[in-house]
C-alpha cells in the first residue's frame, strides 16, 4: 500500500490530463473539475467507480417538449438503464417517469441536473417503479437533508449499491439519516461531494455498521477537518473501503500524512487529499 506524501500531496498535471480526458466524454459520474490527482490515482484509472456506462449527452437549455418520448429515447434497449442527465425534466418529469411501466425493471437511474428538489425525491422514493434500482445518481438537484432522509426511509430503495448525491446540500443531518438506514447496507459506492458535511457527518459514517460493504467513499469539497479524517481512517466499520477521497476539505496535511501511515482500514488502496 502506497501511503507516503506522493499520494497525499502529489500533483501530476500531465497524468491528470491523461486521466481526465476519457471521463469528460462519458457524461455521467465524471470526476470533479480541478481535482488534483496523484501518480497512484492515474495508475488506478481514477474516476471510473460508479459509472452508468456509455451515455454521453450535451447540456440542455430547457425541458424536452415531449417528456415521455424523451425518456424512452434515453432508456437502454434492455430496459435496465435510463440516463436523463441534464434533461431538466423537473418535478413534472419525475411524476411521468414514476408512472411509466417501461421503467419497471430499471436498475440504473441517472438524474443529474434535473431540478428535482426534495419534492422530486419524494416522488422517486415513494414510487414502486424504482424498487429494483441499484445505481442512483442525483447530482446537482438542490436536495436537502429532508430529501436524503426520504431516500434513507424509502421501502423502495433497499437495493441501492451506488448512490451519488454530489453537489446538493444534505449536510450532516442527511448523512446521519443515511448512516442509520437499512437502505445503506448494500452500498458499495457513495459520493457525497460538495454537501456541506463537517466532522459530525464524517463521524456518522465512521460509526455506522451499515457501511460495512462500502468500497468507495467520495467526500470531496466538504468541511471535514483532520479529526473527521482520523475517525474515518480508524473506523472499525469501514472494513471493505478501498478508496477514500477527501480532496478540498479542512485537513492539516502534515497531520494527515501521519494518520495515513497509521490508518487501520484493511482494504484501503487509495487515499486522495489536498
Amino acid at each position: 500500500m502506497l501511503m507516503h506524501k506522493k499520494v497525499v500531496q502529489g500533483v501530476l498535471v500531465l497524468g491528470w490530463l491523461i486521466w481526465s480526458l476519457p471521463a469528460m466524454g462519458e457524461g455521467e459520474h465524471s470526476s470533479h473539475e480541478g481535482k488534483q490527482m496523484s501518480q497512484e490515482s492515474v495508475k488506478h484509472g481514477g474516476g471510473k467507480a460508479g459509472k452508468h456506462g456509455g451515455h454521453s449527452y450535451g447540456h440542455r437549455r430547457g425541458p424536452p417538449t415531449d417528456i415521455p418520448a424523451h425518456i424512452k429515447e434515453r432508456l437502454d434497449p434492455d430496459g435496465t438503464k435510463v440516463n436523463l442527465n441534464r434533461s431538466l425534466i423537473g418535478v413534472k418529469g419525475i411524476k411521468i417517469l414514476a408512472e411509466m411501466p417501461e421503467l419497471k425493471n430499471v436498475k440504473s437511474l441517472a438524474l443529474q441536473g434535473n431540478k428535482l428538489g426534495d419534492e422530486g425525491v419524494r416522488i422517486l422514493a415513494e414510487s414502486e417503479t424504482f424498487k429494483h434500482t441499484e445505481k442512483l445518481s442525483l447530482w446537482g438537484n438542490d436536495i436537502s437533508a429532508h430529501g436524503a432522509r426520504m431516500i434513507a426511509e424509502s421501502p423502495n430503495m433497499k437495493n441501492l449499491k451506488e448512490l451519488k448525491l454530489t453537489r446538493n446540500r444534505i449536510g450532516d443531518e442527511g448523512v446521519e439519516a443515511l448512516a442509520a438506514s437499512e437502505n445503506s447496507i448494500a452500498l458499495t459506492f457513495m459520493d457525497l461531494s460538495a454537501n456541506e458535511i463537517s466532522d459530525r457527518g464524517a463521524l456518522a459514517i465512521a460509526n455506522s455498521p451499515r457501511f460495512a460493504n462500502l468500497k468507495t467513499l467520495d467526500l470531496y469539497n466538504n468541511r471535514i477537518s483532520t479529526e473527521g479524517m482520523k475517525a474515518l481512517l480508524q473506523s472499525k466499520n469501514l472494513q471493505s473501503l478501498e478508496m477514500l477521497i477527501l480532496v478540498r476539505n479542512e485537513i492539516d496535511i502534515e497531520k494527515a500524512d501521519e494518520l495515513a501511515k497509521n490508518q487501520s482500514l484493511p482494504s484501503l488502496k487509495r487515499l486522495e487529499l489536498n
